[in-house]
C-alpha cells in the first residue's frame, strides 16, 4: 500500500479524535471543529491533501447515513403527534426564508434554479443545532422543542428538493420524450425500492438475525443503505433521496433499533469526515480576494433566516428572548446546501465559481453560529427582565392532586382521578408524551417536576396529594426530596421501580408507595396456581402469606441496608420461614380433609383472610 495514503488514513483519523473534543471544550461545537480542521489540513494551508473532491464524495456518504437515520426515527406515530409545530412552523419558515433567498438568488441564475437555491439556504445543519441544543440542555426547552420541529420540516423537505434537481436538468433538454422516460423510470424506482423494502426487507433482517452473528447484522444493515442508494443514483435520483426511503421503510421494523445502533457510529465518523472535506475544499483566496461580497452575503443569509426565524418563535408563542435564541441557533446554512450545490453542479445549471462562492457562505455562516450565540449568552445576562419559565403554566388549582410523570403508571392513576371527578395537575418531561396523552382526553403540561419553580408553577403547595410516578429512579427521588422539603404537609403517593428505589425513599420519610411489579406478579402467581389445579382459597393463602412475609422482610432489609451479610442471612431465613409455613399448611390441609370415624367431615375453621394488598409493599 502507497504510503501515502497510510498518512492520509492517519491525518483524517487524528483529526476526528482531536477536532470533535477539543471543538467541545472551546464550546464552539463539532460541526466548526471539523470544518477549521478541515482548513488547516486542506490544500490551502498544510497541503495534507490536494485531491479534496475524492474525499468529499465518499465522506457523502455521512449524508446518505444521515437521512437514513432520519427516515429510521420517522414513525408514523410521531410525526401525527407533531403535526402543528412541524407544518406549521416549519413549512412557514422554509417557504418564507427560501422564496425571500430565492428572490436574491434570481441575479445569479434562472428563476426555477433559484428557487431550488433559496430553499436549499433555507435549510439549517441538523447536525450542528441538534448538537448545540443538547450541549446547552437546551432541546427540551420551548425553543429546542420549536427547533427540532423546525429541523424536521427541513429534513423532510430537503427530499423533494433532492428529487427535484435532475428532473430541472432534464426540463432544459431538447428531447422532451427522454425526459418523460427519465421522469418514469425514477418514479418507478422509488415504487419498486418501497415494494422492496414493505415485502422482502424485513424478512432478511430476520433471517440474519436468526444467525445470530452480530456482523452479518451491521454488514446487511450497511448493505441495505448502501444498495438503495446505488440504485437510486442508477435511476438518475439521490443517494439520499433512497436511504431516507430505506429507512422510513423500516421505521416500525423490530429490528430498528439494532440496525440504528449498527449504522450510528459510521454516520458519526463519515458525517465528522464530510464537514472536515468542506473545510478543506473552502477557497481562502476567494475569500482573500472578494472579502467584501462575502461578508455581505453571509451577513444576507444569517440575517434574513434569523430574522423568519424570530418572527415564527414569536408567532408560537415563545418570548422575546427564546425566539432570538431560536433564531440565532438555526439561522446557519445546512450540510443539504452542500449536498444540493453539488447536484446543481453536476447538472450544470450554475457555473462552478457561483456554486464555490455559495459554499463559502454556508460554511461562514456555520462559522457565526457560535460567535452569535457567546453574544446572546451576554445580552441575556445583562437583560434586566427575567426569561419566562421554560415550561407549560398549569392553571391556578387548590385542593387537587399533583402527578408527576404519565407514563402507564401515572395515566393509569389520572385515568381513575378523572373518572371520579377529582382534579389533578399531570406533569411529565416528554413533550411527546404529553401530545398522546392530550390525544386521548387527558390533560397534561409539560414541565420538569424535579425543578422547585415547576412545582410552584403546579400549586404544589395548595395540593391534597402528590403522586410520584416517575419512571427515572434518580428523578424521583429528586422530585421527592424536593417536595418533602418545600412541601412538607403535602403527603406522596409513590411508585417505586425496586426494593433498593423503596428504601432510599423511606430514607426520605416517605410511607406510601408501591413497587411497579410486584402486585402484578402476585396476581400472576394466583393465576398460576388455579391453572396447576390449587383450590382458589389455598392459592390466595399461598400468595398472600408471601406477601405479608415480604413486606415484613422489605422493612427488615431497610434496617440492615448496608449490612450485606444481614442481608444474605435475611434472604436465607425469609425462605426457610416460607418453606415451613407452606408444609405446617399442608399438612394441617390435609388432616382437616380426612373425615373422623363416625361423623361427617369438619369444616375449615379458619378466620377470613385478609384482603391482598392491604399492606405496604
Amino acid at each position: 500500500m502507497d504510503k501515502s495514503y497510510l498518512l492520509q488514513a492517519v491525518v483524517l483519523l487524528a483529526t476526528a479524535a482531536v477536532a470533535a473534543p477539543l471543538a467541545h471544550a472551546l464550546r464552539i461545537g463539532s460541526v466548526l471543529g471539523y470544518l477549521l480542521a478541515g482548513v488547516l489540513i486542506g490544500p490551502h494551508l498544510l497541503g495534507f491533501f490536494t485531491d479534496v473532491e475524492n474525499i468529499l464524495h465518499i465522506s457523502e456518504l455521512g449524508i446518505v447515513f444521515l437521512l437514513f437515520l432520519i427516515g429510521l426515527e420517522l414513525r408514523p406515530i410521531r410525526l401525527w403527534t407533531m403535526r402543528r409545530s412541524i407544518l406549521g412552523a416549519g413549512g412557514g419558515q422554509v417557504l418564507v426564508t427560501g422564496l425571500l433567498l430565492g428572490l436574491v438568488a434570481t441575479f445569479y441564475t434562472t428563476v426555477g434554479v433559484a428557487i431550488v437555491v433559496g430553499l436549499a439556504l433555507a435549510m439549517s445543519s441538523t447536525a450542528f443545532a441538534l448538537q448545540v441544543l443538547e450541549e446547552r440542555k437546551e432541546l427540551n426547552m420551548r425553543h429546542g422543542r420549536l427547533g427540532f420541529s423546525i429541523l424536521l420540516f427541513q429534513d423532510l423537505a430537503a427530499i423533494p428538493l433532492i428529487a427535484v434537481v435532475p428532473m430541472l436538468a432534464a426540463r432544459g433538454a431538447t428531447d422532451a420524450g427522454q425526459a418523460l422516460l427519465s421522469t418514469a423510470t425514477a418514479l418507478g424506482t422509488v415504487v419498486a425500492v418501497i415494494a422492496f423494502g414493505y415485502f422482502v426487507l424485513n424478512r432478511v433482517f430476520k433471517l440474519v438475525a436468526l444467525s445470530g452473528i452480530r456482523e452479518a447484522m451491521t454488514a446487511t444493515a450497511l448493505l441495505t443503505v448502501i444498495g438503495v442508494a446505488l440504485v437510486m443514483q442508477l435511476a438518475g435520483l439521490s443517494a439520499a433521496l433512497g436511504a431516507f426511503i430505506a429507512g422510513a421503510i423500516l421505521a416500525d421494523s423490530q429490528y430498528r433499533h439494532q440496525i440504528e445502533a449498527d449504522i450510528q457510529p459510521f454516520e458519526g465518523l463519515l458525517l465528522g469526515l464530510f464537514f472536515t472535506a468542506i473545510g478543506m475544499s473552502l477557497d481562502l483566496s476567494l475569500i482573500v480576494r472578494e472579502w467584501q461580497l462575502v461578508l455581505m452575503l453571509v451577513s444576507g443569509l444569517v440575517l434574513i433566516k434569523a430574522g423568519v426565524l424570530f418572527a415564527v418563535g414569536r408567532l408560537s408563542g415563545l418570548t422575546t428572548p427564546q425566539s432570538r435564541r431560536l433564531a440565532i441557533i438555526l439561522s446557519q446554512g445546512g450540510e443539504f446546501a452542500f449536498v444540493i450545490l453539488g447536484l446543481v453542479t453536476g447538472a450544470r445549471l450554475l457555473a462552478q465559481e457561483t456554486v464555490d462562492l455559495m459554499a463559502v457562505v454556508v460554511t461562514l455562516s456555520m462559522a457565526s453560529t457560535p460567535v452569535l450565540l457567546l453574544m446572546d449568552d451576554w445580552l441575556r445576562s445583562t437583560e434586566t427582565s427575567r426569561v419566562a419559565p421554560l415550561f407549560d403554566a398549569p392553571p391556578a388549582d387548590e385542593g387537587h392532586v399533583v402527578i408527576a410523570g404519565l407514563g402507564r403508571f401515572g395515566q393509569i392513576v389520572a385515568r381513575i382521578l378523572r373518572a371520579r371527578g377529582i382534579r389533578f395537575t399531570a406533569l411529565d418531561i416528554s413533550p411527546e408524551q404529553i401530545e398522546l396523552v392530550r390525544r386521548f382526553g387527558a390533560e397534561g403540561y409539560y414541565g420538569d417536576a424535579s425543578r422547585l419553580d415547576i412545582l410552584e408553577a403546579a400549586q404544589t403547595q395548595k395540593a391534597r396529594a402528590f403522586v410520584l410516578a416517575i419512571d427515572d429512579m434518580e428523578a424521583s427521588l429528586k422530585t421527592a426530596e424536593i417536595v418533602r422539603q418545600h412541601f412538607p404537609h403535602v403527603p406522596i403517593y409513590a411508585r417505586a421501580r425496586n426494593r433498593q428505589h423503596v428504601h432510599k425513599l423511606m430514607d426520605l420519610g416517605i410511607q406510601e408507595m408501591r413497587r411497579e411489579t410486584f402486585l402484578a406478579s402476585i396476581e400472576l402467581t394466583r393465576d398460576l396456581l388455579l391453572g396447576l389445579g390449587i383450590s382458589s382459597a389455598e392459592a390466595r393463602r399461598i400468595t398472600e402469606t408471601f406477601a405479608e412475609l415480604d413486606r415484613k422482610r422489605l422493612y427488615d432489609d431497610y434496617e440492615h441496608a448496608s449490612d450485606a451479610d444481614k442481608l444474605r442471612l435475611n434472604a436465607k431465613r425469609f425462605a426457610e420461614e416460607l418453606e415451613q409455613i407452606f408444609r405446617e399448611d399442608s399438612a394441617e390441609a390435609a388432616a382437616l380433609a380426612k373425615p373422623p370415624k363416625g361423623g361427617p367431615k369438619k369444616q375449615d375453621g379458619r378466620p377470613p383472610l385478609e384482603p391482598a394488598g392491604t399492606g405496604k409493599d
